[in-house]
């Protein structure tokens, strides 16, 4: 069983993430960015489970909201404004060897760092043809 520990993820521009453990409820670890607007902190869970038929699953979500300055009334205030998010679900059958398991990570690490269809769609919002 893995310790959460923070996390730190760089992004394409090089700033890097640094997720930090916030709390673990109910099998559900939480992360967040302190951006110093907890509104507007980036947040990730994982969470492990396992279903009725015995398969393993692993729960990885992203949430990472934009924050602009808004003026209510003369009054300046933080607002989230929109946010991002990103849900990952592995599932593993119990007699799954760890080379499996390592090797549809580094597929899916490369499919996601490589520009190809799934990137060009995420990326452009647009459909297939």
């Amino acid at each position: 069983m893995p310790q959460l520990t923070p996390i730190v993820i760089n992004d394409v521009l090089g700033d890097s993430h640094r997720f930090t453990p916030v709390n673990i409820q109910g099998g559900v670890a939480t992360l967040e960015v302190n951006t110093g607007v907890p509104i507007g902190n980036p947040r990730m869970t994982v969470s492990t489970s396992q279903t009725a038929q015995g398969k393993r699953k692993l729960t990885l979500k992203l949430a990472m909201p934009v924050v602009q300055d808004a003026v209510v009334g003369g009054v300046t205030r933080k607002t989230v404004v929109r946010t991002a998010y990103a849900d990952l679900q592995f599932s593993f059958d119990q007699s799954s060897e760890n080379s499996e398991r390592t090797h549809i990570l580094a597929i899916l690490a490369s499919l996601l760092s490589t520009s190809n269809i799934v990137s060009d769609a995420a990326q452009d919002l647009t459909g297939f043809y």
